[in-house]
């Protein structure tokens, strides 16, 4: 694991009962073929940068607060007149998460951030990529409780995508079920 500190409360599930749950379900001969998390990508497009640039700073920070790390501004590739967009404006931020940090991350997103979701009933079970990777799309930063209220100027959504190692959707589907992610059922 990297660095010193506590291990993680999800890499240890994951050594204790994933692995051999997983082994069992798919019969892999060896340890290294089990699927694992490989990161954890959080983007937030800002659109409305382009007339303020203040929302991308916003943005910026509380990208920040809910990762834990600095996050990189994304800018656009090319220019769209109708948007009023030029290319290399700057339009979204993205942190990549990895080791313990998308560990923890994982570990509030399904046990704090997620239950907060008004009316959730679980992520939807189709928003794999045929690689076994998932994204889900959060409309509203407020549900991590890292976000002060009180101090957000717009309320906007984010993309979280988990990459596994995993070869298929069932694999990976699989992965994320027994690491706690509450799917919504069929």
């Amino acid at each position: 694991m990297d660095g010193p500190g506590p291990y993680p409360r999800l890499r240890k599930h994951y050594d204790d009962k994933v692995v051999g749950e997983l082994t069992k379900r798919f019969s892999y001969q060896n340890r290294m073929q089990v699927p694992r998390l490989e990161k954890i990508v959080l983007n937030m497009g800002v659109g409305e940068a382009t007339q303020n640039p203040k929302l991308l700073e916003s943005a910026l920070a509380e990208l920040t607060q809910i990762a834990g790390q600095k996050p990189a501004v994304r800018k656009s590739k090319k220019s769209i007149a109708n948007f009023k967009l030029r290319e290399g404006q700057a339009v979204g931020c993205a942190v990549t998460l990895r080791g313990k940090r998308m560990y923890e991350f994982y570990d509030r997103l399904v046990n704090v951030a997620l239950p907060r979701v008004r009316d959730f009933r679980g992520v939807p079970p189709r928003s794999f990529d045929g690689r076994g990777n998932y994204t889900m799309g959060i409309t509203e930063q407020i549900i991590f409780p890292e976000i002060d209220y009180d101090r957000v100027e717009k309320i906007r959504g984010m993309d979280i995508t988990i990459v596994t190692s995993a070869r298929t959707d069932e694999e990976g589907r699989e992965l994320l079920r027994l690491m706690n992610l509450p799917f919504r059922p069929r």
